[in-house]
């Protein structure tokens, strides 16, 4: 269970999360020690489990973001599981999510330009195990990302 103190160094730590622990202390209103003591506390319980670095996608020429939804030709755990093991090896795969609803897994991608996206569609996407139909979303602008969990 999460105390107030806990929560308030989460927060912080989503914020910036390069933060010294001197810093962090200061801000969570806590001792270094406390601080400390806590943060490591809450990485042995898997409540922190990484930190990272926020890139523009701009800079690095993946300004193009789309929405995949991929229905599978079947729905069986073998499918599946080929199917996931191989978006986890696709790098232009941001995030894959199996969902419930009128299709089986949304990608979230990260591209160039739409001739990336042509080429990552026909040479990569749909020869992915299982693959029977996509439907893409090409987004126009992103009004919100990469946002802290609520705590």
């Amino acid at each position: 269970m999460l105390d107030d103190a806990d929560r308030r160094l989460l927060r912080l730590l989503q914020a910036d999360g390069r933060m010294t622990n001197q810093e962090l202390a200061r801000r969570a209103n806590l001792s270094p020690a406390a601080a400390h003591d806590r943060v490591r506390k809450l990485r042995e319980r898997g409540v922190i489990v990484g930190y990272s670095v926020e890139i523009d996608p701009e800079k690095i020429d993946r300004a193009l973001l789309v929405f995949v939804e991929v229905v599978l030709d079947r729905t069986t755990p073998d499918v599946f599981d080929a199917f996931a093991e191989a978006a986890r090896r696709t790098p232009e795969v941001i995030e894959c999510h199996m969902v419930a609803g009128g299709f089986d897994y949304l990608i979230k991608a990260r591209l160039r330009d739409m001739g990336d996206y042509r080429a990552f569609l026909g040479e990569l996407l749909v020869r992915l195990p299982g693959v029977r139909e996509t439907r893409t979303y090409t987004v126009l602008e992103e009004v919100k990302r990469g946002g802290a969990l609520p705590v």
